[in-house]
């Protein structure tokens, strides 16, 4: 498997080259708003129209109203380029309100579909990928978007349609100018093909330095205090000057190739422009062309390059999102690896007998965490895992409320092959706690009622003095209503996990799982925390992973597990007399 960090550029990990079949894609979130779509185009291109007429008045104004003084013509024409200025007025004003709702609908609906997803990737997606390269899928790339889809997408089909129709007028005055003034169209075309494959080489670089530095900022947030600790901050400015600079540089190689268009447009527009009136004026005195018709000329091809930038600045746009967009379907494109099989049922009401029959797993092919697992456990036993770090402990209980694929075996709940079962039925029996006690930004009661919504208060507060967390929370300055910031950092490590064991119990689970569920609590709380657990686990399979080996003496059932194996199983005084693993684990604690 490839290293993801900050240090390593998404592009080295992602070989393929974008598609158009992505751009397609863009038409499911475009579809519900084609009616608007539709209807300002239909405005804008009137708009266009109208517009396109000025020079036309100004030929009739020059070569006809004037020289034959005819005022109630001047009178006319001057009264319809007015009229023409304020129905543009109005429809442009329509348009860009119009599209600017359209374009953060679009954003919004792309946006919530990646949400959706991502809460439905397996554990192993964000196992691989540092979160500050995920998020920001969800928010940069996805604000990149928003210019192109607000309006860019009208108005490069108006430009373009503006384009034909001032090519059409052209040539109803002079065919043989209209030539002229599209001389520099074959270079133009020659230079933009060749700037292409540059451009999106570039911006694809852009945006993987992008990602790099928004992985590093999220994992210097979360580090902040372990920065501290250890004096790393010049260290980590260091590094992060280094980032950025990398950003800077990329922006700039790719904003230099970007601006060459413009310049080049320019450049091809002077000359044509100027050629336009050397063969213009040569014709003018010699008669063959009226003054009139030159200056609409002269108006109308100055009108023919600007959709040309309108159209390279839109092209210019789409190159630079295209390296976002391709990220942002990548993600989307992410296999939901975990999901229900085809034909699962709803998990019938769990007594909690749960049974591993041969359970390989890997986390990367061909590296086994556990190989052969065997075992099977009673309704309302209490299983304790036990061993050194990196064994498998975790992995054994992550695949009973299967977090993931099993590579191999079986898991039995109730004889039942939970394969087979959907996940929201199989999950919503469990209360999971995992070393991580993670509290989200909200007040007390929200954080503990997260695992059963419908929980009135008086539950959620007898699940708090069940696991001995009310006596701190009423102590708080407004209790269960006090608000805890982001990740709890108001809180103490051993306060999150006890509010983290009332949200588990609260789901009123028939099979519990604690993964190091007391590591941080002082050990006068976690006696009464004992206390209060015996009353809650009985009649729940419960699987307890300590390496406290105190705390789990009165278990129905302890598994060593080494090596990928079940090396021990037994009681807490069958495995001290067998004097095997855990009599030396439980010897060295008390020794220490």
């Amino acid at each position: 498997m490839a290293r993801n960090t900050y240090q390593v550029d998404e592009a080295l990990l992602s070989k393929g080259e974008f598609k158009v079949s992505h751009i397609k894609r863009l038409r499911k979130y475009i579809s519900p708003y084609l009616k608007k779509l539709l209807l300002t185009l239909a405005l804008t291109i009137i708009s266009s129209i109208l517009s396109l007429l000025t020079p036309y008045f100004t030929k009739v104004a020059i070569d006809q109203a004037i020289p034959e003084k005819n005022s109630a013509l001047v009178l006319l024409i001057a009264s319809a380029m007015a009229a023409t200025l304020a129905v543009n007025f109005f429809i442009l004003r329509y348009r860009v309100g119009t599209m600017s709702r359209v374009g953060q609908g679009i954003i919004r609906d792309i946006r919530l579909d990646l949400f959706t997803h991502l809460q439905k990737l397996p554990f192993s997606f964000y196992d691989n990928r540092p979160h500050g390269k995920i998020l920001v899928r969800v928010v940069n790339y996805i604000n990149t978007l928003s210019d192109m889809l607000s309006g860019g997408l009208v108005n490069v089909l108006t430009e373009m349609f503006s384009l034909v129709v001032i090519v059409a007028m052209m040539a109803l005055l002079d065919p043989r100018l209209t030539l002229v003034s599209m001389a520099g169209l074959p270079v133009l075309l020659v230079f933009t093909f060749c700037l292409k494959t540059v451009t999106r080489r570039l911006y694809r670089a852009y945006s993987a330095k992008q990602s790099n530095m928004n992985a590093y900022i999220h994992e210097s947030i979360a580090g902040v205090k372990i920065t501290q600790s250890f004096a790393r901050e010049e260290e980590n400015k260091r590094l992060f000057a280094e980032v950025t600079t990398d950003v800077k540089r990329s922006y700039m190689n790719a904003l230099k190739k970007m601006f060459l268009l413009w310049p080049a447009i320019d450049n091809i527009s002077i000359w044509t422009t100027s050629l336009l009136y050397i063969y213009g004026v040569s014709r003018v005195t010699s008669s063959q062309l009226t003054i009139g018709v030159l200056v609409a000329f002269g108006s109308y091809i100055g009108r023919f390059w600007m959709p040309i930038t309108n159209i390279a600045n839109f092209y210019n746009t789409l190159v630079a999102n295209m390296s976002y967009l391709e990220r942002i379907f990548e993600t989307l494109d992410e296999p939901v690896i975990v999901e229900d099989a085809p034909g699962a049922v709803q998990m019938p009401e769990i007594k909690g007998e749960v049974e591993f029959e041969n359970v390989t797993f890997a986390y990367e092919e061909g590296q086994y965490v556990l190989n052969g697992i065997n075992f099977k456990c009673a309704p309302g036993d209490t299983i304790a895992l036990v061993g050194p770090t990196g064994a498998g402990k975790t992995t054994v209980v992550n695949l009973i409320s299967r977090f993931y694929n099993l590579s191999g075996g079986k898991v039995l709940i109730d004889g039942f092959d939970i394969s087979g079962a959907t996940l929201v039925s199989l999950r919503r029996q469990m209360g999971v706690m995992l070393q991580d006690s993670f509290v989200f930004s909200g007040t007390v009661m929200d954080n503990i009622r997260y695992s059963r919504l419908e929980a009135t208060d008086d539950e959620v507060i007898e699940a708090a003095k069940a696991v001995r967390a009310h006596e701190f929370i009423v102590e708080m300055e407004k209790g269960y209503q006090t608000e805890v910031n982001e990740r709890g950092s108001r809180l103490s490590v051993g306060q999150r996990q006890l509010i983290s064991f009332a949200r588990a119990l609260l789901a009123d689970p028939r099979i519990l799982i604690l993964d190091e569920a007391t590591a941080n609590i002082d050990t006068k709380t976690e006696l009464a925390l004992q206390e209060g657990l015996s009353r809650l686990l009985a009649g729940r399979t419960s699987f307890i992973i300590a390496h406290r080996l105190s705390t789990i003496r009165n278990t129905t059932k302890i598994m060593v597990i080494n090596g990928g194996n079940i090396a021990e199983s037994g009681t807490h005084d069958e495995l001290m007399e067998l004097k095997g693993e855990y009599h030396k684990l439980y010897v060295s604690q008390w020794e220490n």
